[in-house]
């Protein structure tokens, strides 16, 4: 049987940023730098943060010293983890992994830097944390795999991100393999998440994932002050493995590592949507500009998905052709698909445009369909595959690896210019530039402390979250 929990820990323990090689670094910076970015803009923006401080507070989980991304308010290390964690994902807009299927900084990032600002580590280790949670994460979701996990009806992003926030956790805090074994044992009894949310929009999918962060926070918090976790928490017969999925592949976590990154497999996304849609964003986006396609002239749509794709984006079709919410239209095949063929443009200002009358006539022209050749190429591509009839003619183009992943990856610039345009919004342009170098430099800082304060706006802190679009 693979060792699944104690080779993972182990690995944790040992990692050291400067003998990670400096693609994985360059990576990691620019990772870190696209979450901060929808961290900021999330806590401005989404609907659901109002409710979920008034329960922090009434929980006691805002009375602390702890840094919220975009707020100047100060909360308990915990709430400030489940604060950030769900603001990080509420935007849909934070990174993914294709073959897991999930989306790793979200539940990482926060969690690490929460511990970080707790124990006053350097830069460089809390780099080198950042980098041991993606690997748990990304590992755990590859060897499930994803796609039986979903079928389970499992959120993997949260359910495999609290042991990746714990390894973080754990990292920062020094404890050595056993004691992030133990964390493992504790996190596994918080591994939780659901796609029940697909049923009416639910703010539960973002909640899930700061839940993760939080609960990565606890395990290694719990974990270094000698409390006992499960032992075989990862491949044990009841362990998460085992217990979350039918057939899993435990040694598949273990494949190559140390030596093959599946941070490097980790993708930026270009579009604030589900990422199963992107690949159809791109070929309507590149059909439209070909043939200088006007929405009315548009017939009828078909947008290929693999059959992941079809339960997240493109099923039942009623109802993606009708959201209600922004998180319908997050998982709304029709929607993004709309908006790039009559706007030309998918943001996050699109969601804006949920309620408009000429998108809501091209959205009931839009099917979705399970492609064989799409899934063909899943899971290692989230592909897509547009056609559609206009002009008495029918046209089609697949895009087999979409804006963003690591083999189509966002330059640099284009990474910034994505920060920008979220953060200048919550911070000013000065200060977020402050902030995208502090980011960028934050292996050379003797802590975090400085990045952290230039993630706080001007003025007085934040009693609910501005009115925005998230719903």
């Amino acid at each position: 049987m693979a060792a699944v929990t104690a080779d993972l820990a182990a690995f944790s323990a040992a990692l050291r940023w400067d003998a990670l090689p400096a693609a994985v670094q360059e990576r990691t910076r620019l990772l870190v730098l696209d979450l901060v970015g929808n961290m900021l803009r999330g806590r401005r923006e989404a609907e659901s943060t109002p409710p979920l401080i008034a329960a922090m507070t009434a929980l006691g989980l805002t009375q602390g010293n702890a840094t919220v991304f975009g707020d100047r308010a100060r909360m308990a290390p915990a709430g400030a983890a489940l604060l950030n964690g769900t603001n990080a994902h509420s935007l849909d807009f934070d990174d993914t992994h294709a073959a897991g299927s999930l989306h790793p900084g979200a539940p990482v990032i926060p969690a690490a830097l929460a511990a970080a600002e707790m124990t006053g580590a350097d830069g460089a280790t809390t780099l080198a944390a950042i980098v041991a949670g993606y690997e748990v994460t990304n590992r755990l979701a590859v060897a499930l795999p994803a796609g039986a996990h979903y079928d389970r009806g499992y959120h993997p992003t949260a359910t495999c991100g609290v042991f990746g926030a714990a390894a973080a956790v754990g990292r920062i805090m020094g404890l050595d393999a056993a004691g992030i074994a133990s964390a493992f044992g504790i996190a596994l009894s918080q591994s939780a998440g659901s796609l029940q949310f697909l049923n009416n929009g639910a703010w539960t999918k973002r909640f899930q994932v700061g839940w993760a962060c939080m609960g990565g926070l606890a395990a290694g918090t719990l974990a270094a002050q000698g409390f006992r976790g499960a032992g075989e928490a990862l491949e044990g017969k009841a362990g998460f493995l085992r217990a979350y999925a039918p057939d899993p592949v435990p040694e598949r976590a273990l494949r190559g590592l140390g030596q093959e990154w599946e941070l490097m497999q980790t993708a930026v996304k270009p579009y604030p949507s589900c990422r199963y849609g992107h690949a159809g964003v791109d070929a309507a986006l590149a059909l439209r500009a070909e043939l200088g396609l006007k929405a009315e002239e548009i017939e009828a749509v078909t947008l290929g998905l693999p059959a992941a794709g079809m339960l997240l984006v493109g099923a039942p079709l009623e109802r993606k052709q009708d959201p209600r919410n922004v998180v319908d239209g997050q998982f709304s095949g029709p929607f993004v698909i709309a908006c790039a063929l009559a706007r030309g443009h998918f943001g996050w200002e699109s969601y804006e445009w949920l309620q408009a009358p000429d998108l809501r006539r091209l959205m009931s022209k839009i099917t979705c369909e399970q492609d064989p050749e799409i899934q063909a190429h899943f899971p290692q591509q989230m592909s897509g595959k547009v056609t559609l009839r206009a002009r008495g003619e029918v046209f089609s183009r697949t895009v087999v690896i979409p804006k963003g992943e690591p083999d189509n990856f966002l330059t640099e610039a284009e990474i910034e210019a994505k920060f920008h345009a979220l953060a200048d919004a919550v911070l000013g342009a000065s200060q977020a530039g402050r902030l995208a170098e502090a980011v960028l430099c934050l292996d050379r800082a003797p802590g975090v402390a400085p990045l952290l304060a230039l993630a706080q706006p001007a003025g007085q802190p934040l009693t609910q979250a501005a009115p925005g679009r998230a719903a």
